[in-house]
Protein backbone atom coordinates (compact mmCIF):
# COMPACT_ATOMS: atom_id res chain seq x y z
CA UNK A 1 0.00 0.00 0.00
CA UNK A 2 1.29 3.48 -0.88
CA UNK A 3 2.27 5.92 1.84
CA UNK A 4 0.14 8.98 2.45
CA UNK A 5 1.57 12.46 2.05
CA UNK A 6 1.77 12.80 5.83
CA UNK A 7 3.74 9.54 6.10
CA UNK A 8 6.14 10.62 3.35
CA UNK A 9 6.65 13.98 5.06
CA UNK A 10 7.30 12.29 8.41
CA UNK A 11 9.79 9.90 6.81
CA UNK A 12 11.61 12.78 5.10
CA UNK A 13 11.68 14.79 8.33
CA UNK A 14 13.09 11.82 10.24
CA UNK A 15 15.80 11.30 7.60
CA UNK A 16 16.77 15.00 7.70
CA UNK A 17 16.94 14.89 11.48
CA UNK A 18 19.09 11.74 11.42
CA UNK A 19 21.70 13.35 9.16
CA UNK A 20 21.44 16.71 10.97
CA UNK A 21 20.34 18.49 7.81
CA UNK A 22 19.50 22.14 8.34
CA UNK A 23 17.93 24.65 5.99
CA UNK A 24 19.85 27.85 5.38
CA UNK A 25 18.08 30.79 3.77
CA UNK A 26 19.76 33.47 1.74
CA UNK A 27 18.25 36.68 0.44
CA UNK A 28 20.09 38.15 -2.53
CA UNK A 29 19.84 41.10 -4.87
CA UNK A 30 19.62 40.73 -8.65
CA UNK A 31 23.39 41.05 -9.22
CA UNK A 32 24.16 38.21 -6.82
CA UNK A 33 21.42 36.05 -8.31
CA UNK A 34 22.80 36.68 -11.81
CA UNK A 35 26.34 35.78 -10.68
CA UNK A 36 25.07 32.52 -9.16
CA UNK A 37 23.11 31.73 -12.33
CA UNK A 38 26.23 32.25 -14.44
CA UNK A 39 28.34 30.08 -12.12
CA UNK A 40 25.69 27.36 -12.33
CA UNK A 41 25.62 27.61 -16.11
CA UNK A 42 29.42 27.37 -16.35
CA UNK A 43 29.38 24.26 -14.15
CA UNK A 44 26.29 22.71 -15.73
CA UNK A 45 24.39 22.73 -12.43
CA UNK A 46 20.64 23.09 -12.18
CA UNK A 47 20.05 23.40 -8.42
CA UNK A 48 21.08 26.49 -6.48
CA UNK A 49 21.55 24.51 -3.28
CA UNK A 50 23.96 22.14 -4.99
CA UNK A 51 25.97 25.04 -6.42
CA UNK A 52 26.24 26.78 -3.06
CA UNK A 53 27.16 23.55 -1.25
CA UNK A 54 29.92 22.83 -3.77
CA UNK A 55 31.25 26.39 -3.53
CA UNK A 56 31.37 26.23 0.26
CA UNK A 57 33.19 22.90 0.28
CA UNK A 58 35.67 23.91 -2.43
CA UNK A 59 36.35 27.25 -0.72
CA UNK A 60 36.86 25.48 2.60
CA UNK A 61 39.19 23.03 0.90
CA UNK A 62 41.50 25.88 -0.08
CA UNK A 63 42.38 26.44 3.57
CA UNK A 64 42.51 29.74 5.41
CA UNK A 65 45.45 31.27 3.53
CA UNK A 66 43.79 30.97 0.12
CA UNK A 67 40.14 31.20 1.18
CA UNK A 68 40.25 34.31 3.37
CA UNK A 69 41.20 36.73 0.55
CA UNK A 70 38.13 35.50 -1.36
CA UNK A 71 35.92 36.30 1.64
CA UNK A 72 37.08 39.90 2.07
CA UNK A 73 34.28 42.40 1.61
CA UNK A 74 35.07 44.73 -1.28
CA UNK A 75 35.27 48.30 -0.07
CA UNK A 76 34.62 51.31 -2.25
CA UNK A 77 37.44 53.80 -2.16
CA UNK A 78 36.31 57.39 -2.32
CA UNK A 79 38.71 59.84 -3.87
CA UNK A 80 37.95 63.55 -3.97
CA UNK A 81 39.45 65.54 -6.80
CA UNK A 82 41.21 68.83 -5.95
CA UNK A 83 38.40 70.77 -7.64
CA UNK A 84 35.71 69.09 -5.55
CA UNK A 85 37.82 69.48 -2.40
CA UNK A 86 38.14 73.22 -3.06
CA UNK A 87 34.39 73.60 -3.65
CA UNK A 88 33.63 71.72 -0.44
CA UNK A 89 36.07 73.91 1.47
CA UNK A 90 34.47 77.08 0.06
CA UNK A 91 30.99 75.83 0.93
CA UNK A 92 32.16 74.95 4.44
CA UNK A 93 33.69 78.41 4.90
CA UNK A 94 30.53 80.14 3.62
CA UNK A 95 28.39 78.12 6.03
CA UNK A 96 30.77 78.87 8.92
CA UNK A 97 30.56 82.59 8.15
CA UNK A 98 26.77 82.43 7.93
CA UNK A 99 26.51 80.69 11.29
CA UNK A 100 28.82 83.17 13.03
CA UNK A 101 27.01 86.08 11.37
CA UNK A 102 23.62 84.77 12.59
CA UNK A 103 24.87 84.50 16.18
Amino acid sequence: MAMTQAERSAKTAAKRKAVQEEELRLRVRPGTKQALAELMQWAGLEEQGEAMTLMIHHLHGLGPDKALPLLEVPRHEITVSPTVARRLELAYNREALRITHDD
